[in-house]
């Protein structure tokens, strides 16, 4: 990215995204361009990310930072902020969005695999926010979206086992970090959507099960994404967001009654996931 881009851009302030390239990412790319933010997008296919800021760019204007990274390695978040260092940015909103499933039991998968998946999406999360919050609170003003999922707020099923753990670690993870930064400026949300219209089932294997699941289910990235930015910029923040009333009810009755909602997720789970 050219300096005289990056100089425009000190105008209007910078918003950070992983998992960009396509999906609720570059949705977010999207909805936050047409409020005036320049954009960081963080993703490893560098064409996607390319048509994503080549996107903004002829609909808003909007100047973009290209970082292709995989943040299943270890020094990958150092990287992009060492490269945010270099380009003189300082991030106003950071929206923690990389993520995948891990199909099938447990214990099938070699554990490379799994650990991959928790440095992408926890211990990334965790690093990239811990770097980027100082700014924030000495600035008085930042705003940290982490994308969860509803699976983290109704009952267990078989297979999959690490992915509703996870976006169950980023729940406690934003509620928390909302407490401890109420009273500098920086506002922090978990947003929990349910099936949405994204890649995240082709990359996983499951298209073929989810896509006979009805259409009532699903949500679009667009209306996901919509509720979200709406939260986390209103003058009270709750600390996670459920788009969608239908998910708003399936979370009810798994609180207020567990008996009936348990049973029917474990007996439906086949549906939609691989567990074996």
């Amino acid at each position: 990215m050219d300096q005289e881009s990056i100089q425009a851009g000190k105008q209007q302030p910078w918003a950070l995204v992983t998992g960009a390239s396509s999906g609720i990412g570059a949705e977010f790319c999207r909805q936050l361009a047409a409020k005036g933010y320049q954009l960081v997008l963080v993703a490893r296919r560098a064409d996607r990310l390319q048509a994503v800021a080549d996107g903004v760019k002829t609909a808003h204007g909007t100047n973009s930072l290209i970082i292709t990274a995989d943040l299943s390695q270890s020094d990958s978040c150092q990287a992009v902020v060492n490269r945010l260092e270099e380009e003189n940015i300082d991030i106003e909103t950071l929206v923690n969005n990389a993520g995948y499933g891990l199909p099938g039991s447990f214990h099938v998968p070699d554990w490379r695999q799994h650990a991959d998946l928790i440095q992408v999406m926890v211990t990334a999360v965790c690093e990239l926010t811990w770097r980027l919050l100082p700014g924030m609170r000495e600035r008085g003003q930042g705003y940290i979206i982490n994308v969860a999922s509803v699976a983290a707020l109704i009952p267990p099923s078989s297979g999959h086992t690490l992915y509703a753990a996870s976006k169950s670690f980023l729940i406690k993870f934003s509620e928390t970090l909302a407490l401890e930064n109420a009273d500098n400026g920086v506002k922090v949300t978990a947003v929990c959507p349910g099936f949405t219209y994204t890649e995240f089932h082709d990359v996983n294997n499951t298209r073929a099960l989810v896509s006979k699941l009805p259409s009532y289910l699903w949500l679009d990235a667009e209306f996901v994404v919509s509720d979200t930015l709406k939260a986390i910029f209103a003058e009270k923040v709750k600390p996670s967001v459920v788009p969608g009333r239908l998910f708003k009810a399936l979370i009810w009755v798994n609180r207020y009654l567990p008996w009936l909602g348990r049973p029917f997720i474990n007996r439906n789970a086949r549906k939609y996931r691989i567990t074996e």
